[in-house]
């Protein structure tokens, strides 16, 4: 999937002018592109149109005007486009009452752990490869970054349409959830970009 360049980012005078359509059909491919897996953990699935949104969305927050601090936006949400056989996604610890987040979060650490967190298509296994830095062996953040690369077979599984599933495997938190058929189109896509 071709990298986000400093040109395709809007002034934020272009970007308030669209937002309002854009933001739409930003947020229902969104949509498409979530899976929620279990109570408290979901993947947002991203592509160049959802990093290109946030981009210009923290552009237009922060009031960035200066090119070279744009780039730096730009620089960012890059690392998480997805390589060739790869799918890239933003991983959510969702906690919603605020005097259990610390208790909540404490009980997933190790979650970003190899083989915790992964697709699981016929009978091959595509294991989620987290950032590095975002937790210790005494926290964890609520917002991980995490790729997923496919071998050949896998992905040549999940285009014919094998049963997937998106698994977390841990001690504390164990959900396996099916993949929607829509969900899935989303994701080739990405797998051929």
């Amino acid at each position: 999937m071709r990298k986000i360049a400093l040109t395709e980012i809007k002034s934020i005078p272009e970007y308030e002018a669209a937002r309002s359509g854009w933001k739409k059909e930003v947020l229902e491919l969104k949509k498409r592109r979530r899976v929620q897996v279990g109570e408290r953990i979901s993947l947002h699935f991203e592509n160049r149109e959802t990093l290109l949104s946030q981009i210009q969305e923290m552009v237009r927050i922060e009031r960035i005007t200066n090119p070279e601090k744009v780039q730096e936006e730009v620089d960012v949400y890059n690392e998480l486009i997805p390589a060739p056989h790869e799918l890239s996604a933003t991983l959510f610890i969702e906690v919603s009452e605020p005097s259990k987040i610390q208790e909540e979060l404490l009980s997933l650490l190790g979650l970003d752990e190899p083989g915790v967190v992964f697709f699981e298509i016929g009978k091959e296994r595509v294991f989620g490869v987290f950032e590095q830095g975002r937790s210790t062996e005494e926290k964890i953040s609520s917002v991980h970054y995490v790729k997923f690369p496919f071998s050949k077979s896998a992905e040549d599984a999940f285009r014919r349409g094998e049963p997937t599933f998106v698994v977390a495997d841990h001690p504390n938190y164990k959900v396996r959830i099916a993949a929607t058929a829509e969900t899935r189109q989303e994701l080739i896509k990405d797998l051929e970009a």
